[in-house]
């Protein structure tokens, strides 16, 4: 019991949180899952592609969508916010579709991992983004 309480100060100082600039780098990211509706959107879904987190609440990327079988090109650009537990936000605008998506994420192993989900209704979909080149900021 002793011991317990010798260590607990300690890690407790040592843990300093997230922030914005906790989550700065390129990532690869790829994801999955299913739209529910509108009819004529609704099946699975995947992408591919890579983000890049700018440290600073900026967000930008560029990625290949499968939606229902019929694949297209995209970008996206948009802000995050991360919170001092290391789980965040972010909303981005696809182009050339024309629309804004919001997810939901949780950064993870020593920041070179992000798992992602898709917070807009009718859709079902994680992702996870891998830091391309860890301990090298590209």
């Amino acid at each position: 019991m002793t011991l317990g309480l010798a260590i607990t100060p300690t890690a407790s100082a040592q843990y300093k949180g997230c922030s914005n600039a906790s989550l700065r780098g390129s990532f690869s990211q790829t994801g999955s899952g299913v739209i529910t509706s509108p009819p004529d959107q609704a099946g699975p879904f995947a992408n591919v592609g890579t983000l890049y987190f700018d440290g600073n609440g900026g967000v930008t990327g560029a990625l290949t969508i499968s939606q229902n079988g019929m694949s297209a090109q995209a970008t996206e650009m948009g802000t995050y916010t991360v919170n001092s537990g290391c789980t965040g936000t972010y909303t981005v605008h696809i182009n050339p579709f024309g629309f804004s998506s919001q997810a939901f994420f949780a950064i993870d192993s020593n920041w070179d991992e992000v798992k992602i989900i898709v917070t807009d209704p009718r859709s079902v979909i994680t992702c996870v983004a891998k830091k391309l080149f860890p301990g090298r900021a590209i």
